[in-house]
């Protein structure tokens, strides 16, 4: 193997990773992304490429828009690895992955981070039962392979997906129950003080609005201020219950698909040992970057959802700048170069992430959703409850990695993937201190799943 396969190893192929490579190719750096799905797209443009025409008008002009980026990266020159799952990312650059049941390993002067965002826990009462989906797995099955619900559903929670995917589903045909918002007045009232820079996003307000307008004209009802969310059911799901404007509700359905938000995808940065902080704004843990989203070790980049939450069109922005920086540093690009195209690519993601705070204020997912009673079954894998976490705390356990220890909480299959923000929050309230004193997990290879007979099998 010589010293360096590459020069620049990007993961991830949604916005932030196909923009990254395009704009690292062109410079003439030898570029290898890779991804675990087959065709690229990520998340946001999922099967963006072979979607036909109906897929298209149902999920909109949004997710269309991703084609031109996906053209792009197609003819961009940059290899790209499909179907690899990166189980390990070293601080000397060596990427580990595994493809066909064969491990293998990259070695890259550069490494580009743009593993996205996953949904936050909603841990609310019966969110286990079978029949509880999250809003994104739900457009997932949409976007791959046009499956959506036989029965009517009810969507619950907070945040954009939430009106995106009911409208998504009135597009398709699909009958919803009702809309369970747990936005209140509170929540706007919070959120007017970012009107500013949600007035210079006028477009997302826009859209946003006719988002609302649609639902209202397909028919679909709304529930607003929503609180005591729980599902009912013993085997699967039979009904939503929960409070709204001061009345009980039940609605029976066989599906339920929860939302309050994405947060970042930080297992690898966490693996990495890189430096993280809490983001009040957010709710959530964040890798510590610079300008070009360079993380505290050198020669590795966090591009995208993955570094905090903005949107696929600055995910695809901060990608770009990440491959420019990447491809100055193995020195395709001398500096005068970077900083001329950078410049505009900046102004245009201070106008895309403008609408951020406001967004931010108005979604603001509620304590009793983040921070659940004691019955509440917080760690799925392991099936360790809320409760049973605070018991760890009054006999002396200070932070997630001592959950572990006191009752295998976060040990499962996910890696604390699910659990990981919903623990660090109980175990903060429990001990009266802020999640920033109580940590994270200490997130450790491999990242991804791997038998011993695969690493055996290296190829």
């Amino acid at each position: 193997m010589a010293e360096h396969d590459i020069d620049i190893a990007i993961i991830g192929a949604g916005p932030a990773g196909m923009a990254a490579a395009v704009a690292a190719a062109a410079s003439g750096a030898r570029v290898a992304l890779l991804d675990e799905q087959e065709a690229c797209g990520g998340q946001i443009y999922r099967g963006i490429l072979s979607a036909p025409p109906e897929r298209l008008r149902i999920l909109g002009p949004d997710y269309a828009a991703g084609r031109a980026l996906a053209e792009r990266f197609a003819a961009s020159g940059a290899q790209h690895i499909t179907g690899a799952a990166v189980w390990q990312v070293t601080r000397e650059h060596a990427v580990h992955y595994l493809r066909e049941g064969r491990v293998a390993t990259l070695q890259a002067r550069q490494v580009i981070l743009c593993t996205g965002a996953m949904e936050r826990p909603f841990p609310i009462p019966g969110w286990t039962l079978p029949g509880v989906l999250t809003a994104g797995a739900a457009q997932i099955l949409l976007k791959s392979a046009d499956v959506v619900p036989a029965e009517p559903v009810v969507l619950a929670g907070c945040g954009p997906l939430l009106y995106l995917l009911g409208w998504q589903y009135v597009r398709a045909g699909v009958p919803i129950r009702a809309i369970v918002d747990t936005t209140d007045g509170a929540d706007y009232q919070r959120a007017l003080a970012h009107l500013g820079g949600a007035l210079a996003g006028w477009r997302y307000l826009k859209k946003g609005l006719a988002l609302m307008r649609a639902l209202k004209r397909g028919g679909v009802p709304f529930y607003k201020g929503a609180t005591a969310l729980s599902v009912e059911g013993d085997e699967a799901v039979r009904a939503l219950r929960f409070t709204s404007r001061g009345q009980s509700h039940r609605i029976a359905t066989q599906a339920v698909l929860l939302h309050q938000g994405v947060v970042p995808n930080t297992q690898f940065t966490w693996a990495l040992r890189a430096a993280h902080r809490w983001d009040d704004r957010q709710l959530c843990w964040q890798p510590v970057v610079d300008d070009w989203g360079a993380l505290d070790l050198p020669g590795i980049f966090v591009a995208g959802d993955g570094r905090g939450i903005g949107g696929a069109v600055a995910a695809a922005l901060q990608g770009e700048l990440a491959g420019l920086a990447a491809a100055h540093n193995v020195g395709r690009v001398d500096a005068a170069q970077r900083d001329r195209q950078a410049a505009p690519l900046r102004a245009a993601l201070r106008a895309h992430l403008g609408i951020r705070p406001f967004l931010d204020a108005l979604y603001r997912p509620k304590p009793a959703n983040r921070v659940p009673a004691d019955d509440v079954v917080v760690c799925r894998c392991e099936e360790v409850t809320a409760g049973a976490i605070r018991g760890f705390v009054a006999l002396g356990c200070s932070g997630p990695n001592q959950a572990k220890s006191f009752g295998r909480c976060g040990m499962g299959p996910c890696q604390g993937r699910q659990c990981g923000l919903t623990v660090t929050e109980i175990i903060a309230d429990a001990r009266g201190v802020p999640p920033h004193e109580v940590g994270y997990y200490r997130i450790r290879p491999p990242i991804k799943p791997v038998t011993l007979g695969e690493l055996a099998n290296e190829g």
